[in-house]
Parts: structure tokens; C-alpha cells; sequence
């Protein structure tokens, strides 16, 4: 009988730059090399969706005009969302999402997009641009590459765990040297390339957490992973 994993993709028109799309790919290939029969539901503004549905959660990121489309649909949608990453449901948001899944952004003009409060992190507008090949060292996923482009600086409060500890880039901010939040297995971060083609590590841990929680799997099956491990090597090693 065959098993199947369902990833809601949130907001893919208007939040989905530098790559974005590929971690959605890479999530469906590498279940589907698995045996998993994999759907994708796009979540669209204004449509019901019930997030207990779902097996893993992702969203990209988008520059401010496409996070000021989204922001007032992602608050109606913020309870059902800490709730399943309160309940251990994978979750992937980068850059504009992974801010407006902490407290929330303010614009360098000035306004405010309130977060739904799955990160305790708060972002505001600079007028330094963040970008170039990032690489951090993470407790949980060991090394990950990925390429930055933001003016955001988030903040992390007291108790929130950073994804990592940059070694190149820059990260939430200027001067912390972290980079992302974690929260059970809710992930936020500014690597787009997109991240996951680069980081098996990451993308397998997110598919098994989906499959133990869906089915109670334990351990996954190996890949053949020797392209996307020189694929991050190569991308660690440009300069910026």
C-alpha cells in the first residue's frame, strides 16, 4: 500500500525569489526516491486550508511588497500554524517568511507586518544590503551553505535557538554571528540557492520528521549524495 506525505506550499506567487521553488523539488524527489507518494497544496490568499492536513510546511522568501500582499492572510493562519510547530510539524520558511513567522518586520519606512510568533525574533529594515555565499555550523545539521541577499536584521530574544553560528556571511544580523531560529522542527533562515539541493542533512531531517510523525518511521533509507555535497563545497568556497 502505498504512503503518501503532503507539503502545503505557502504563498508560492508572490513569495518565491532566488530559487526558492527548488527546496519544494527537492523535498518531492527525495521522498519519492523513498517510495512516498508526494502531494503539494498550495496555500493562496484568501483560501481555507487546514494545516492538520499536512506533513511539512514550507515557504520562501520575497521582497517587502510581496510580504505586505501576505501578511494580514499569514496572521489569520498564525494560530493553526504555532500549534503544529508547537506539535513537532516540520517547517522551512526563508527570508521574508522566516520573518514574518517571528514577531514580526518593520520596513525602513516605517511599517509594521506583524509576525505570527512561531520564532521569538524580530527583524527591522537597514540600509545595508546582506549579501553574498553564506556558511554556518549548525548543532543539528552541521555545516550548511547557502546564498544571503537581505536588508532585514533579525534579532534574536533570550531562549530562542539560532539555526548556527556563521562562519561566512552575515546571517540574522551584522553582528551576532547567528544565523536563523529553530524551534522543534520549525526552521527559519535567510539561505536561499535554493538551500536544501545544497544540504541533504537538512532536507532528510525534515522528511523524517514527516515520516515519523505521519507513520513512525525512525531512520531513512540512504541517497547517493555526492553531487549536492560538492554542490555546497563549491558554493562555501566562492567568493563573496
Amino acid at each position: 500500500m502505498s504512503r503518501s506525505i503532503v507539503i502545503a506550499h505557502l504563498y508560492p506567487r508572490e513569495m518565491n525569489i532566488y530559487g526558492d521553488l527548488g527546496n519544494v523539488i527537492t523535498l518531492v524527489k527525495r521522498l519519492e526516491w523513498r517510495g512516498y507518494d508526494v502531494v503539494v497544496k498550495s496555500v493562496e490568499i484568501g483560501e481555507a486550508f487546514d494545516f492538520s492536513t499536512a506533513d511539512i510546511v514550507f515557504g520562501g522568501g520575497g521582497q517587502d511588497s510581496g510580504q505586505m500582499i501576505v501578511g494580514a492572510d499569514l496572521l489569520h493562519r498564525g494560530e493553526q500554524l504555532r500549534d503544529a510547530a508547537a506539535d513537532g510539524m516540520p517547517m522551512l520558511t526563508i527570508c521574508g517568511l522566516y520573518q514574518l513567522f517571528g514577531r514580526g518586520f518593520i520596513t525602513m519606512d516605517g511599517r509594521e507586518l506583524v509576525g505570527i510568533d512561531v520564532f521569538k525574533a524580530s527583524t527591522i529594515g537597514s540600509t545595508t544590503r546582506m549579501i553574498g555565499n553564506m556558511v554556518i555550523q549548525s548543532p543539528r545539521f552541521g555545516r550548511l551553505a547557502g546564498f544571503e541577499n537581505h536588508s532585514g536584521q533579525t534579532t534574536l530574544e533570550p531562549g530562542q535557538e539560532a539555526l548556527g553560528r556563521v562562519k561566512q556571511g552575515y546571517g540574522n544580523n551584522e553582528h551576532s554571528r547567528l544565523e536563523g531560529a529553530i524551534s522543534a522542527n520549525a526552521v527559519g533562515t535567510y539561505l536561499h540557492g535554493p538551500v536544501l539541493p545544497k544540504n541533504p542533512t537538512l532536507a532528510d531531517d525534515l522528511i523524517l520528521q514527516a515520516l515519523k510523525r505521519r507513520y513512525g518511521v525512525s531512520e531513512l533509507g540512504p541517497l547517493d549524495d555526492t553531487l549536492e555535497r560538492m554542490a555546497a563545497k563549491v558554493a562555501a568556497s566562492r567568493p563573496r
